[in-house]
């Protein structure tokens, strides 16, 4: 590539380079050519990142800086690029996305974060800020939710999602765009698809029935990762191409045109595991619903044991990101319905994977036994 072709793609800088949707959006970017110069800004190390192989070159020590990007005084190191100019697009795949956290490591790692590197891609006037956030900002409700729906944030980590979100929106001179997330899935996802994988893996081990709380109809939707990072790289490009500050800040949900349900997964794990599926009847999920500590906690126990058999007898002795552990916040009767028309209608964007279907998660599973994560 001649010195004149690099110069005239971005440059980008990926805040939680080595994050799950971080990593993908710099493989996609290197596999394609398309910036001038990637930085990836990460707490961890790339060694302790459980990075697949093919992410060898995309993720590479050249491209990597680890950095706490929340601390003002390490913003120079992160942002300064050798040839004095700044980056195109900053990108916060960063920020806490652990479950259940204290709200204190919510206000550091995920709203500090946020508004430390926004307030700094302002003062340096980039192009376009893509922040991450969730649909579970919504109220929930069974018919998809556009951006304007209400709001009633569901678990803390959306609070402080919604909280990130409007203090970026006020921020003077920011080129900000909001992309909302479904529940993130695709080959290695440790998260929500990956937690049930394992604990079909389990029931099936144990040849019994994998009961699900509540209805087939529990709205859960989806989105694939590679489309996730596909979806940043198109609403940094449409940004910049305006050429002139949106207010209010544009927003735009993320999610496949599935609209996956409990019972979509259901039916999938069925067909893969052989086991026996049923959903808990109304009285039985009322009940679970105002005892659900006591429900999580006794769906761990049942499960984690198992599974330390199961990765044993596979000879998979050393730590992976894959378990049953079910979290209390994934287990709640509300619905995470998103309507994800506004942004194909706006940028043109077209989903390559439309829906979660059985090849897909068989896909998933492949990804996990390459990596002899998969007992």
């Amino acid at each position: 590539m001649s010195g004149g072709e690099g110069e005239s793609k971005p440059a980008v800088l990926i805040i939680g380079g080595l994050g799950y949707i971080g990593r993908f959006l710099a493989l996609h970017l290197h596999t394609n050519s398309l910036a001038s110069e990637v930085r990836l800004v990460d707490k961890h190390l790339p060694e302790l990142a459980w990075l697949a192989p093919e992410f060898a070159e995309a993720c590479s020590r050249d491209k990597f800086m680890q950095a706490d990007a929340s601390q003002p005084n390490n913003l120079p190191r992160i942002f300064n690029r050798a040839n004095g100019k700044e980056f195109d697009y900053v990108i916060n795949c960063g920020g806490e996305t652990r479950y259940q956290q204290e709200d204190e490591v919510y206000r550091v790692r995920s709203l500090q974060l946020s508004t430390t590197i926004g307030a700094e891609a302002a003062r340096r006037n980039v192009k376009c800020f893509i922040e991450l956030s969730t649909g579970m900002v919504y109220k929930p409700g069974s018919s998809p939710r556009a951006e304007s729906a209400k709001q009633s944030p569901w678990i803390k980590l959306a609070t402080w999602k919604q909280t990130a979100e409007r203090e970026l929106s006020a921020m003077e001179g920011l080129n900000l765009v909001v992309l909302r997330l479904a529940h993130v899935y695709g080959p290695y996802t440790p998260k929500f698809v990956g937690t049930a994988l394992c604990m079909a893996r389990v029931y099936q081990y144990e040849q019994r029935e994998m009961k699900w709380l509540y209805s087939r109809d529990l709205k859960t939707n989806t989105v694939h990762v590679k489309d996730v990072v596909r979806a940043i790289w198109t609403a940094a490009q449409w940004y910049a191409q305006k050429n002139t500050q949106k207010r209010p800040a544009p927003v735009f949900n993320i999610a496949d045109q599935g609209n996956t349900a409990q019972g979509t997964m259901a039916d999938i794990i069925t067909q893969i595991f052989n086991i026996p599926t049923n959903f808990q009847n109304p009285v039985m999920a009322t009940i679970a619903k105002f005892c659900l500590d006591s429900v999580v906690d006794d769906v761990n126990d049942e499960t984690l044991d198992p599974w330390a058999e199961l990765q044993e007898a596979a000879g998979i002795t050393k730590a992976t990101p894959l378990g049953p552990y079910m979290e209390k916040d994934l287990l709640k009767n509300l619905d995470l319905s998103l309507d994800p028309s506004a942004f194909v209608r706006e940028t043109g964007f077209q989903y390559q994977h439309p829906k979660l279907t059985k090849e897909e998660i068989e896909a998933v599973i492949e990804s996990y036994r390459s990596m002899n994560w998969w007992p």
